[in-house]
């Protein structure tokens, strides 16, 4: 069966992205990749969960690493991937006990996470294969993913259109821009799950990483993972990256809602609130390297997850297992379970409107 297994090809510099066969799924549906590199970001992006398979971005001396943790084939991704690179929705993060009421309905979602739902439930939009339009605008090149999420798909209501557009900026940033349309009022949630090593893919633990984070205040969680309410202060608490730390600094402190996620797993709420226009939210720098991420973004939250159900048991595209703590997420988003959480940001999206979120990755 036709599958690229890690082999190097030469990337279109600049140029329109180039498309080749990953793979099939079982029931002979075709995966393709797209390779695009502009402004010195080199990115693979499946159809099969829009996902990104790798992202390279060169060391303060020039030499490039995949930054981003990712299998070598399809297969893998079907069999059991903890959403490696994917493109998430409908609902980004969880909601309590997989279930909402909107305008005094009851819905009951998919659920995939003890009792609540994760990620759009079973076979969110990590799992769907998506249109792929290559496209070319001015400096920049990208790609137009598409699909219609039908009414009742994992319980949501509401048929969703929904595009997507990866953006190589002749900057050599990754922009993404959702958008979303419903012919039924509903919730929704977009956000995207690459894991970063900005030491390279497979080169063990992050955790001398240093994170900056833009947020007073985070959203302490239950066992299950679920905010209990309120915001909470981050100050004299493992919480506060507001002038940058290592990952590792606090890791390991005995705090209640450490101990709950295992690490950090939690939605920081950004200071900047919901904003028209990208703005700044968080930096991670690999000292080591040198290489650096910043993210912008549109949304309110940040969940940061670092890496703590990482159990070895996966083997990535260089052919080394992921063990805990060997990368982190950094996910744009409003909060979670806000549609059970009047308080928090809106996530409802009625008939004649139009969802729209940008999260913007620089590299330096």
């Amino acid at each position: 069966m036709p599958r690229a297994r890690g082999a190097r090809r030469s990337f279109p510099r600049g140029g329109r992205p180039v498309q080749e066969l990953f793979g099939r799924l079982a029931d002979g549906t075709e995966v393709h990749r797209w390779s695009l590199e502009n402004g010195g970001t080199r990115l693979k992006v499946l159809s099969y969960g829009g996902i990104v398979q790798s992202l390279e971005i060169p060391d303060r001396a020039g030499r490039y690493a995949n930054v981003s943790l990712g299998f070598a084939t399809v297969e893998e991704y079907v069999a059991g991937s903890p959403y490696f690179g994917a493109l998430i929705g409908r609902y980004g993060n969880r909601i309590g006990a997989g279930r909402f009421t909107l305008d005094g309905k009851t819905y009951a979602l998919s659920v995939n996470d003890g009792e609540n739902s994760l990620h759009g439930g079973t076979s969110g939009f990590d799992r769907a294969v998506w249109d792929v339009e290559p496209f070319t605008d001015g400096p920049d090149v990208g790609l137009r993913l598409s699909r219609t999420s039908p009414d009742g798909e994992m319980g949501y209501p509401g048929t969703l259109a929904v595009q997507v557009r990866y953006t190589l900026t002749e900057r050599g940033e990754w922009r993404i821009d959702y958008e979303a349309t419903t012919d039924r009022t509903t919730v929704v949630n977009l956000t995207h799950h690459v894991y970063w090593n900005l030491a390279g893919e497979g080169s063990g633990p992050v955790h001398d990483h240093e994170l900056t984070i833009a947020a007073g205040h985070y959203t302490p969680v239950d066992p299950g993972l679920i905010p209990t309410g309120e915001p909470a202060d981050v100050k004299g608490t493992p919480f506060d990256f507001r002038t940058g730390k290592t990952v590792g600094a606090d890791l390991r402190a005995a705090d209640p809602q450490l101990l709950h996620a295992k690490g950090f797993d939690h939605n920081w709420v950004l200071d900047k609130g919901v904003t028209d226009g990208p703005e700044w939210a968080a930096t991670l720098v690999d000292p080591a390297s040198g290489r650096t991420l910043r993210i912008s973004t549109t949304e309110p939250g940040l969940q940061f997850y670092s890496g703590n159900f990482l159990d070895g048991t996966l083997v990535g595209g260089s052919g080394r297992s992921y063990r805990q703590g060997d990368a982190l997420c950094l996910e744009t988003q409003h909060f979670p379970d806000s549609p059970n959480r009047p308080a928090y940001p809106s996530t409802v999206l009625r008939p004649g409107e139009t969802y729209r979120s940008t999260t913007v990755h620089a590299f330096a």
